[in-house]
Formats: C-alpha cells, structure tokens, sequence
C-alpha cells in the first residue's frame, strides 16, 4: 500500500495526515503554533519555531500511524495565503513571519486607495488591496525597516518556506502566489508593471519561479528526514492555498455551487473557467488546481476566531456553548456582536464589540450573539459572490463550525439555501495529499470521501424573516461604527 502525507498550515494549527490511496486516513496530528502579537495590529510567527512544530506533527502522525516511511510517496502541504515568510540571502529566516491577519500597513492601504492605486492593479491582478497582502507588507518593510527590506532574499508564503525546509529547494506555488498582486492573471507571470506601481521596483528578483500544485519541487533532505521522520528522498509538491484546497475537497465543479469555510477566515468561494470582464464588483480571483479555471472568493478575518477568543477568556466547552445557543429562541435577543477582532470587511481599522445587552442577557445571549456575527458578516461575502455566481443554489460548508448543528441551521436559516457538508474530516490535509498523488499518477478518483453522501441541512422559512431583520439591524449598527473612525 502507498501513502500520501498532508501538510495543513492554518492561522491556529498546524495538521499532518497519512491517507492511502483511497483516501482512508490512517494518522492526524495536530500542533497549536502562536501568532505573536507584541503590539495592536500586528500578527507574526516566529519561522524556526514553526518549522519545528511542523516537523513534530509530521513524526507524531507517522509514529501515529504505524506506517513505514518509505511507505509514503508524496507530501503535499495547504496553507492560508498572502503574508510575508522572508528569507535573507543566506536563505535564513528575515525576522518574524509577518502574517495575512497583520494589519500595520493601515495606513499604506488607506494611501493607496486615496492614489487610485487597486483601480491600477486591479485589470492586470485581479486582486483588491488590503493589510495582509504580501505587497502590502513589503512597502511597510521598504519605508519603516529599509535595512530589513535590503537584506531580503526571497519573498515566500507560509507552504513555500515549509516545503523550501523540508527540501532546500525555493519556489512560490502558483495557487497562492497568484493572488500576491505581483502576478498578471491573464498570463501567469510575474509582471514588472504591477512592482513598479507599488513602487517595489527590484521585488521580482527576490521571487522563485512559480510551482504548480502537483508538481514536484524536490526531495526531502537528509537533516529534514532526521527532523520529520520522512525518508530522505521522498518527493515534496507545490501544495495549494488552502481555499483552493478546501474548494477542491468540497467538491465544486460549476457555477451552481458555492464553498463556505469557517475557520479564522470566513470564505465564500467559486469555480469558473473565465475571466469575466463585465463584472462591476472587485472580485478576487486566483489559479485553481485544474489547468484553464480559475477561483473566485470573497474572505475576511471575521469568522470562527471570534469564538476562539471568547472560549479562551472563560475556558468554555463546545458542547455546552452549543447546548446554551440552541435553547434560545432564533434570533429573538437583541444583543448584536460584529467579529473583527482580527481585521473587518466593514471598514479599514473597525473594531469588535457587542452592543445592545441589557440586564437580563446571559452568557448563552454573547455566544448566540457571536455565532449570529460571524454568520452577518459572511453575508456582506455570499451577497457579494451571488452576483457572480447568480445560478448558485447550494452552499458547500466546511470548517470548524460544521461540527456545530445548532450554527449550521443558524447559517441555513439566515441565507435560506440549502446546506451540504462533505464527508470530509481534514479538507485541508486531503487537498494537500491529492496534489501529490496526482504527481505520482495515482488514480484520485478512488478517493472515496469525495463520492460520499454529503450531510444535508435544509433551511427552515419560519426563521428566515426573524434573522433578515437582525442582520439589517446588524448592517445599521456597522455603519453606525464607521462615524467612529
């Protein structure tokens, strides 16, 4: 029997699964991985430390698993985008890592927009401009640390510098690397327009050549075999974005259907095989895993984390936060949460809060109230993409939040689509470990997750009405909140 080995590096986690060839899984492991935040808007990671912690959680899912390494054919490693993972000219880590939910290039972007500077991009990228933008953060790097800017070496994303330590071979993959604004989307190259309108002149030198998903990067080394508990030599691939992998594992295939993660993120992604050139809104687009299509999502850092933050503060049970939610009546407290503890697709520099508590409100009113945020503030996404997306009448949920019925009829409810959940228990591992399979010609269509029934939430009308009239009221209270900036 073969073995493919998936790598998922999170905003919280980092995962490794061994899955056979037909997708069974046959050993997880899981590792926490701190985002440092030494002062207000910033998130780092510190670069040794993750790559430590990724080589623990591939030995411990190995040793897990029983399987014998030189069983395992091809690792593959999902990741979340944009940020910065800098390498000097020695190919040693640039300082921190300097992560997508980073937002100390503030007031970059709100100067860049004020330029007209997205509306330049955006014909040639396809991509917005926000805080966490690899862009982004290396004109903050050029003005505030010049000496740190001059000294880098290579620009990588999170899965390109775990692969470049597992291997020493440097490339940025394409499915990530797309959606950096330093590539042109109609090409599939590095553009020198888009750095010179940044004013990031001489960044494409410091760019490796773009990788596709399943193909092989390299190898891995003697020192990261000893590290992992890999064989040297096995083969290490591109890897993919994690929303591409997440879409790849939910299963879209046209324009009917759509994919919502919730994780740190909240997502809602598409499939297409065009570039559309009448659209009226800025959507994102990127590189998807099969030649031609392209993915379109809309994202913010507005979802689940939330709720991570709060179980934190007071050491809270998921069973019991669910239990506490589902006995309240939908939607029926006036109390209102807006998630943006981490960043806001309301307006740059809004913050979280909850409003509308009174005496008699409980700790099961803040967790409804949470759920209920995190759900509004995807809206602001799904109404957004179904204007790309018109024909789309299914919702493909995956993320943390699955595991919750009482948030998934909430999300069914609110959006009066049909949910479907895919049998799939790490989508993110999965996709990474599809990748190399297909680098390897295995057959994927064995994998037997993917053809599984998928679980079905249908929308209940009697709530419909209860949750459109919070959500404008929790639409009234986010524009209230800009006067405030």
């Amino acid at each position: 029997m073969n073995y493919y080995l998936g790598i998922d590096c999170g905003g919280t986690f980092v995962k490794a699964a061994l899955f056979d060839k037909t997708g069974e899984l046959h050993g997880i492991f899981r590792e926490n991985v701190a985002v440092i935040s030494g002062q207000a808007g910033y998130a780092e990671r510190d670069m040794q430390q993750l790559w430590q912690v990724c080589a623990e959680v591939v030995r411990q899912t190995i040793a897990k698993s029983g399987v014998n390494p030189t069983a395992i054919k091809g690792v593959g490693i999902s990741a979340q985008g944009k940020g910065a993972f800098l390498l000097d000219k020695q190919n040693k880590p640039l300082g921190r890592a300097i992560l997508s939910s980073d937002q100390r290039s503030l007031e970059i972007v709100k100067r860049w927009q004020a330029e007209g500077v997205p509306e330049k991009l955006y014909p040639l990228t396809r991509q917005t401009l926000w805080t966490g933008h690899p862009v982004s953060i290396l004109k903050w790097l050029q003005e505030n640390e010049p000496e740190r800017y001059a000294n880098i070496g290579s620009v990588l994303m999170s899965h390109d510098y775990l692969r470049f330590c597992l291997t020493g071979k440097l490339h940025c993959e394409e499915t990530n690397i797309s959606e950096s604004n330093l590539y042109n989307m109609a090409t599939g190259e590095y553009d020198q327009q888009l750095a010179d309108l940044l004013g990031l002149q001489t960044i494409l030198e410091k760019l490796p050549l773009v990788i596709k998903p399943n193909e092989v990067a390299g190898y891995v080394t003697a020192e990261a075999a000893e590290l992992t508990g890999l064989a040297a030599g096995t083969p290490v691939v591109g890897g993919l974005f994690d929303v591409v992998s997440t879409a790849r594992c939910a299963g879209l295939d046209d324009e009917t259907k759509l994919n919502v993660v919730l994780g740190t993120w909240s997502v809602v992604s598409g499939i297409t095989d065009y570039l559309d050139p009448n659209q009226l809104l800025p959507f994102v687009y990127g590189r998807y895993v099969d030649e031609g299509k392209f993915i379109v999502h809309e994202a913010s850092p507005t979802s689940s984390g939330n709720l991570e933050w709060f179980v934190k503060q007071w050491k809270l049970d998921y069973t019991e936060i669910n239990q506490q939610v589902a006995s309240l009546a939908p939607a029926a407290s006036s109390v209102l949460f807006v998630p943006f503890l981490y960043g806001s697709n309301a307006g740059l520099g809004m913050q979280a809060g909850f409003y509308g508590l009174q005496a008699h409100h409980s700790q099961a009113h803040l967790l409804q109230a949470i759920y209920e945020g995190v759900l509004f503030s995807l809206m602001y996404h799904l109404n957004r993409m179904k204007q790309r997306f018109p024909n789309a009448t299914v919702l493909r949920v995956t993320g943390g939040p699955t595991k919750s019925a009482a948030w998934m009829q909430m999300l069914a409810d609110l959006t009066g689509m049909r949910l479907e959940i895919p049998n799939v228990e790490e989508a993110g591992c999965l996709g990474a470990a599809l990748m190399a399979m297909q680098a390897t010609n295995n057959d994927c269509s064995q994998i037997k997750a993917l053809g599984a029934e998928m679980l079905s939430v249908e929308p209940n009308a009697e709530n419909f009405v209860a949750y459109e009239q919070k959500y404008q009221r929790y639409q009234c209270l986010t524009e209230s909140l800009k006067a405030m900036l």
